[in-house]
């Protein structure tokens, strides 16, 4: 997606403009394709604010325009960053900036002003930002430190620096600070501190090589490179373009591994995109993903992409993604918006039937939105804008779980026991589904990897999003859906399961 759409950027770099006239030939000339965004606005008295025809009221959107891919997360100071890339101008991709939000609890956000926006080397693509608490840059003492593909006549990693809380940023003069004249894809730096070597390292991808590069610096200013990264004889895995690379340090069995995770354009779970993920031993030098049966998903729905981790966060692993597939690149009917990212994550990393697993379930933070539990008797559910369902299955029998609303509009969930797997159905009766036929899919087939004799599924309900996962996280299928109303019945046949239900608040008032 990101290549095809470069043009814009690779012809003002051609005819040699500088900053300032580089800038404003980029905004009359996008600025006719859509209209600028009222930047910072939180709320309002409108009733209607927030409330268009199937917009998230638990998931992140911006006001207005294109999102996509989730970059430079960092908590600060209690304070939760998101940025991601995003065209100010419009709901399609183009004049591709870092937006921003901030939140402190991960639900309810408030969306800043454009952090970081294109200059003369081009459009600001993805990265990742650091909290720079010794000063090793000289940019200030916890200063915030983004790191990001510049993307013009070739993709080049730049850094920028902030020393108002990452409101905003100073690009770096000495950009860029990973030079490339020779690759086509090289892109979407991640950045990681190792208190074991005292080091900072990149790692970022080289998409249609499938690879990825690992760098290091002392200062974050100046880069060696360290070791390329290829899945080597994993056949499986050498598919689609590599982008949104990600490494970092977890625990397992009590040792220290790292996982390196790669968003593949095409070749996922399913159809189009995903994001697969190694586990290894770092050296400070050169990752080794250890023998396991590769790929394996972090998600194993259809809409999860350029899932990252955020920095600074001690001991916790938390992530969001990108709530879209690059099959069908965000061609939907929803206005004046354009995606949104996943309910924020947090991962653990366990071992099931021999190898690890990295499970995956909803923050608790969510609890912040949360009204209590109720049973649920009756097949219409006493639910408003979100809502969490929970259906403990046991495995002695196939379970159909059919969320359905009054236009007879209906989302299958069905757990078959025999296999022990999870299938989701979002085919031609979920909602509005024509706008692309990799969009209906009637089986969306993963493991539940577990060997428990009942298994609970966690269902959140948004006006536009399903999210499944297990409990304890063992598995997570993440879906886009757009009926015309929400789901707020649900039929449970095949067994008598155990249901409850809580309502989700909104977090836009």
């Amino acid at each position: 997606m990101k290549r095809h759409l470069a043009i814009f950027a690779m012809a003002m770099l051609a005819v040699g403009c500088g900053d300032k006239e580089y800038n404003l030939i980029f905004e009359e000339a996008e600025h006719k394709e859509g209209e600028s965004i009222e930047i910072g606005k939180t709320g309002g008295n409108d009733s209607n604010w927030y409330r268009e025809p199937m917009r998230p009221q638990i998931h992140f959107t911006p006001a207005k325009n294109w999102i996509n891919d989730p970059n430079g997360m960092v908590y600060a100071d209690g304070v939760w960053h998101l940025y991601y890339q995003y065209n100010p101008y419009g709901n399609n991709w183009g004049n591709m900036s870092w937006g921003h939000a901030t939140s402190t609890d991960l639900f309810h956000w408030k969306e800043q002003p454009v952090a970081i926006e294109p200059d003369a080397l081009g459009y600001i693509y993805s990265g990742s930002a650091v909290l720079d608490k010794d000063n090793t840059s000289g940019f200030g003492k916890n200063a915030i430190v983004a790191m990001y593909t510049a993307h013009g006549a070739h993709e080049q990693q730049c850094i920028a620096y902030s020393t108002d809380g990452g409101m905003t940023f100073t690009k770096y003069e000495g950009n860029p600070v990973i030079k490339n004249t020779t690759h086509g894809d090289y892109r979407d730096p991640k950045v990681v501190w190792d208190e074991d070597t005292h080091m900072w390292y990149c790692i970022f991808a080289l998409g249609d090589e499938h690879t990825a590069q690992i760098w290091k610096s002392s200062d974050l200013k100046s880069w060696t490179l360290c070791s390329t990264f290829s899945a080597g004889s994993y056949a499986g895995c050498n598919r689609g373009v590599w982008e949104c690379t990600d490494l970092f340090p977890v625990t397992y069995k009590g040792e220290r591994k790292w996982i390196l995770t790669v968003n593949v354009s095409d070749g996922g779970p399913v159809v189009g995109s995903g994001t697969m993920y190694f586990v290894g031993n770092f050296n400070g030098q050169r990752f080794t993903a250890d023998r396991y049966d590769y790929p394996l998903w972090e998600d194993h729905g259809m809409d999860d992409y350029a899932s990252v981790t955020w920095s600074n966060t001690g001991s916790r692993l938390i992530c969001i993604g990108w709530m879209n597939n690059q099959a069908y690149s965000g061609n939907y009917p929803v206005s004046p918006w354009r995606s949104c990212m996943t309910l924020p994550r947090e991962m653990v990393l366990e071992e099931y039937n021999g190898q690890p697993l990295l499970k995956t379930t909803i923050v608790k933070e969510i609890e912040s939105i949360a009204d209590a539990w109720q049973p649920v008797s009756a097949r219409q559910l006493d639910v408003k804008d979100a809502y969490q369902l929970n259906v403990t299955v046991n495995m002695t029998a196939d379970c159909s779980i059919t969320l359905a609303n009054r236009q007879g509009q209906e989302y299958g969930i069905r757990v078959d026991a025999a296999r022990r797997d999870l299938v989701i159905n979002r085919g031609a009766k979920t909602g509005i589904t024509s706008f692309s036929g990799n969009f209906p899919i009637t089986s969306m087939r993963s493991s539940l990897y577990t060997d428990k004799e009942q298994v609970t599924l966690c269902i959140y309900v948004d006006q536009s999003n399903v999210e499944v996962t297990t409990e304890d996280g063992s598995v997570i299928m993440s879906t886009l859906v757009f009926p015309e109303s929400l789901y707020d019945q649900v039929i449970i046949t095949g067994q008598e399961a155990k249901a409850q239900v809580r309502n989700l608040r909104r977090v836009w008032d």
